[in-house]
């Protein structure tokens, strides 16, 4: 793909930013991501870092918002405008980050998959996380994918959906849920 998206991601975002009165650069950085079945190749997912150089620790405070809900609402954003009218093949994913926000979450969130994939082998019965955002779930499903004994699925309707870990022997649960 070009540095095009990467452009559009940053200047519109910088310009968000500006509106809302907290001006910041965007520094851009493109991940190539890794199809995980093989066969659909993932889109590429350009990260629109705000610079928090000029930014004080309020300002930092409100754009991630409690619990992310502020960085998430401006990540989905800048997903749904840039994508808009674009044809599936020029689509773009973008992850916007600031004060490491993402990469810690990330951190915390698989140690969570993790804590309820020793739970379900270890008790053998399937286990809630709660209080993930879409996105986060979606990571949840991707990490335990590569586990052939668990399954993953999503319970409820937002914004009280949860994600579920089981044992894969309890595939007939899922289609009851869904």
């Amino acid at each position: 793909m070009s540095d095009i998206p990467m452009q559009r991601g940053q200047q519109w975002l910088k310009t968000l930013l500006e509106l809302t009165g907290i001006p910041a650069e965007i520094q851009g950085d493109l991940k190539t991501a890794q199809s995980q079945d093989g066969d659909s190749p993932e889109p590429d997912n350009y990260w629109l870092t705000i610079d928090q150089t000029n930014l004080t620790s309020e300002q930092i405070q409100l754009l991630i918002g409690a619990d992310g809900s502020v960085l998430d609402a401006i990540q989905y954003l800048v997903n749904s405008v840039l994508n808009l009218s674009q044809s599936p093949e020029e689509q773009a994913s973008y992850t916007t980050e600031l004060n490491g926000y993402r990469v810690k979450r990330e951190a915390e969130i698989r140690a969570l998959a993790e804590a309820a994939a020793d739970e379900v082998r270890f008790s053998g019965r399937e286990v809630e996380i709660k209080s993930l955002s879409s996105a986060e779930r979606r990571q949840v499903h991707t990490f335990l994918k590569e586990f052939g004994d668990l399954e993953t699925f999503s319970r409820g309707k937002e914004p009280h959906r949860h994600l579920v870990v089981c044992p894969a022997s309890l595939e007939g649960v899922r289609s009851l849920e869904l």
